[in-house]
């Protein structure tokens, strides 16, 4: 039998992601959030170790719209978001695409304890949009999307899934590879969890925490195993900003790779951004868990190899 075409076969999870679209909309026009639109293509994006930009004539894809919507947040625009596209290179797998869509919003006057409250009422919103209530299934396991969902620091995730102490894993370099082997298998309970309070080291555009200097202010979001989204209460000072960017560039050009150019303008602005939350949200994902989908394949019209 001829194989249908990839359009008609994906139907089901195409209307689906055209619902969550749909309800992220809705959802946060109705919070009096204001939908920008910024360049996909940029001069100089942050420089993250384990993130690579996509050369595009002198230039680079975004990673992220993160810097430029900060700029606006700087600029007077205080609660806004964005649905676009992102380009990493060399991402793929059952769950990365080299090209996907993140939805990032940001909210002046908050930190991330409150962004926490926002994101449990975005995932019921649209949960009960598509009619689906307080639960939804995702892998032969019901997750309830109630609040309060579970909230587990990274100190205390590593004492209770991990077989080193975390600053063993920092010092060895082998935080990521114990976080895909040990910790996030303990995430596929029957809430969505916070995983919060990162080692400072880990944050660089998160505030520092007041009382206790080891850890930034960033979560991640868990849900039936899949990291959703990563966000911060963000650091507003431009002179520590810069001194984190400095050593990340330091640490990319050891490993060989490109050394972007410091994004000077974003640096500049960030002394006028008001104190305030915010969080990149994978939206290929999203739709993975409100479709039942295995594989991050399944949720877009195609995937590269299929072009």
């Amino acid at each position: 039998m001829e194989r249908l075409p990839i359009t008609v076969r994906r139907k089901r999870n195409l209307v689906i992601r055209a619902g969550i679209i749909q309800a992220i909309r809705l959802f946060f026009t109705e919070r009096a959030f204001l939908e920008v639109e910024t360049p996909i293509r940029i001069p100089a994006p942050a420089p993250e170790t384990h993130i690579d930009a996509i050369p595009s004539d002198g230039w680079f894809l975004q990673t992220s719209p993160e810097l430029c919507m900060k700029r606006m947040l700087a600029a007077g625009y205080d609660k806004i978001f964005q649905l676009s596209k992102c380009f990493r290179h060399r991402e793929r797998g059952s769950r990365h695409l080299p090209e996907f869509t993140m939805l990032e919003w940001y909210h002046a006057g908050i930190d991330y304890g409150r962004l926490m409250n926002e994101c449990e009422d975005l995932f019921l919103f649209i949960s009960q949009f598509l009619g689906a209530g307080d639960t939804i299934s995702y892998q032969n396991k019901t997750i309830s999307l109630e609040k309060p969902w579970r909230r587990l620091s990274v100190s205390d995730a590593f004492k209770r899934y991990s077989p080193m102490p975390l600053d063993t894993a920092l010092a060895d370099d082998r935080f990521d590879e114990i976080m895909v082997s040990n910790i996030e298998p303990g995430m596929n309970g029957d809430r969505p969890v916070f995983l919060f309070d990162y080692p400072v080291s880990l944050g660089s555009l998160a505030r520092t925490k007041q009382c206790d200097p080891t850890v930034a202010e960033r979560f991640e979001i868990y849900a039936g195993g899949l990291e959703l989204a990563n966000a911060f209460s963000e650091l507003t000072d431009a002179s520590e900003q810069r001194k984190r960017f400095e050593k990340e560039r330091e640490y990319r050009a050891n490993l060989g790779k490109i050394a972007y150019p410091a994004p000077d303008k974003f640096l500049r602005d960030l002394d006028y951004m008001p104190e305030s939350a915010g969080i990149a949200l994978g939206v290929d994902r999203l739709v993975m868990l409100y479709a039942d989908s295995e594989t991050i394949d399944e949720v877009v019209a195609f995937s590269p190899e299929e072009l």
